[in-house]
């Protein structure tokens, strides 16, 4: 098959051509997610079953995949309330909030569509005793939050303050938009341009820089003001003389308007010779080796994902190591938050500057079987390090690509997962209709992103073992924004409301605490003057499977399904169970 000219938004090639799925039970988005990216992927659906999805084919015989919610986190809501994703979305906001959107059945079934992936490749490797894999939403929700609880359980105190604010920031017009920038001096001459005071200016790098890591912001009051007294003009102005990137909040509607009907990556094939190894002893991944080299969440929880599933994960670090290892909390000296994307992997050190260093990596990627990284657009291809350069060595090299944008949209702002939510009308989508659009100050895309990266990467794995193919494969945050907003961009494109209804999976307030019920579970009664314990109670009675919602990260930790690493870390358990 010829290599597409715009891999990221050609046609996907089909790892499952020739395959055949059924599916599903119960409509949900898990289970549409699943059959959508099956069907992209290339198998073709045959009939139904109740509950799971099954793959056949006659060279890979039957992987049969179900998704599975907790005994009393029932639901989304249920589960966002009872993994940490209400009180980590809230934070901004001082409380804590139910995303709009299905974040947890999203990332469920993308997990479900790897595990059948990792299945497929385990069986067309030779074991065949791989015929079931199962996935837990609640496992799901955990590890989407695994930054979070590892900060939580470190034997140290954050290093920024956890209080209410953050962007996004209006402007004098009434343009909302966020700003990002990770440079402290470009930061502080985009201010200096709106004359705020130097004292907010000094103060409000710390929280914004964090905000990555603790998903509030609370930067002096005053930044707010100096932009509210600013017009759009003259903040656009600013950004421009400093170097800073201001995006305005788009809309779903603009964003359904817009869309290119493309899959959420894409996998290009070329020519190549690839001898099939034994059948894997461990994970289905085993044997695997992957090159990684990742920055941030995107690109290191991707690797993290493929090396959960057996793979060997080599990182590849800048001379004197990743200065991410030291960013507080610590746990035994190493970043929580480090540990949480990276525990199990080897690194090596190498100067991509150096030529002799980028020749000694186009070595390693010789004898690897994946290179996944997220650098900069059109870095790979300066270092000459691109597929073209490390294919030459190992054409059957699958070669990983996950970026912020994919080049499908012009005139973009920078790639990073809030300027992607605010372009794409995330903001929108995350809060009900009687709130104020705004991303959220928890990285979903990030961590989305870097689930549809390792699918991907699974995806091409799959396709070279059944074709001997090399294959280049790209994701995106624009990907994982589309995939978590299809739902409303589909309303929008009807011209209905894309937002839920107002106070859609807000939690409700006891005297003690709060509490989630599930979605369209109506509240028989005010339960604002009651205990949690006591609220549960009467709930449970009337047959409404109602939570209590975690507050406090750290009360997760005793739950007894997250143990702790080598390092003392808390480690959330593998989402998958495979049989």
């Amino acid at each position: 098959m010829a290599t597409p000219a715009t891999p990221a938004i050609a046609r996907t090639a089909g790892p499952l051509d020739g395959l055949r799925f059924e599916g599903s039970g119960p409509p949900g988005a898990a289970d549409a997610l699943v059959a959508e990216h099956l069907r992209l992927l290339g198998a073709r659906p045959d009939g139904t079953s109740e509950g799971r999805f099954t793959v056949t084919g006659r060279e890979v015989g039957e992987v049969c995949a179900g998704t599975v919610w907790g005994e009393t986190a029932t639901d989304e809501a249920t589960v966002q309330a009872a993994t940490g994703i209400m009180a980590v979305h809230g934070r901004r906001d001082g409380t804590p909030r139910g995303l709009a959107v299905d974040y947890a059945a999203t990332a469920t079934g993308v997990l479900a569509v790897q595990g059948l992936l990792a299945g497929l490749l385990a069986r067309a490797r030779g074991a065949e005793h791989i015929t079931q894999v199962e996935v837990s939403a609640e496992r799901a929700g955990l590890l989407t939050v695994s930054q979070y609880l590892a900060a939580a359980g470190a034997e140290e105190g954050e290093a920024a303050e956890l209080a209410p604010g953050g962007p996004p920031f209006i402007s004098a017009d009434g343009t909302v938009f966020e700003l990002e920038t990770l440079d402290p001096g470009v930061w502080a001459a985009f201010w200096r341009a709106l004359e705020a005071p130097e004292e907010a200016i000094r103060r409000g790098w710390r929280p914004f820089q964090f905000r990555y890591a603790t998903a509030c912001a609370p930067f002096p009051h005053v930044l707010h003001e100096v932009v509210r007294a600013s017009s759009w003009e003259r903040i656009r102005q600013a950004a421009g003389s400093s170097g800073a990137d201001v995006c305005p909040l788009g809309s779903l509607a603009g964003r359904a308007a817009e869309y290119d009907g493309a899959a959420p990556w894409g996998l290009a094939p070329h020519d190549a010779t690839y001898v099939p190894r034994g059948a894997p002893e461990g994970g289905p991944l085993a044997g695997f080796t992957v090159l990684e080299a990742g920055r941030r969440i995107q690109a290191p929880l991707a690797a993290h994902v493929l090396g959960l599933l057996g793979a060997e994960v080599v990182r590849i670090e800048p001379p004197g190591g990743d200065p991410l290892r030291g960013m507080p909390p610590a746990c035994s000296g190493i970043s929580a938050r480090w540990l949480a994307l990276n525990r199990g992997k080897k690194a090596v050190e190498v100067d991509i500057k150096s030529p002799s260093d980028r020749e000694r990596l186009r070595e390693m990627a010789a004898d690897a079987d994946v290179f996944l990284h997220n650098w900069a657009p059109g870095k790979a291809a300066q270092l000459g390090l691109d597929h073209e350069h490390l294919a030459v060595a190992n054409p059957a090299l699958v070669y990983a690509y996950t970026s912020g944008w994919a080049d499908r949209l012009p005139d973009t702002p920078m790639g990073t997962d809030f300027m992607v939510q605010a372009r794409t009308g995330v903001g929108e989508a995350v809060r009900p209709a009687d709130e104020a659009p705004a991303p959220s100050l928890m990285t979903l895309l990030d961590v989305l992103g870097g689930l549809l990266g390792a699918e991907a990467a699974l995806a091409g794995l799959l396709l070279r073992e059944r074709t001997g193919a090399g294959v280049r494969v790209d994701s995106s945050l624009l990907g994982a924004a589309d995939v978590l907003t299809a739902p409303a961009q589909a309303r929008a494109a009807q011209g209905l409301d894309p937002r839920r209804p107002a106070g859609f999976r807000r939690p409700l307030r006891t005297a003690d605490g709060w509490i989630a019920l599930p979605d369209h579970a109506a509240i028989p009664y005010d339960v604002s003057d009651l205990s949690t314990a006591q609220a549960l109670e009467r709930l449970h009675d009337r047959g409404l499977p109602a939570v209590p919602v975690v507050t406090d990260l750290a009360d997760l930790l005793s739950s007894g399904s997250i143990s702790r690493d080598a390092h003392g870390a808390p480690a959330v358990p593998n989402p998958w169970s495979f049989a």
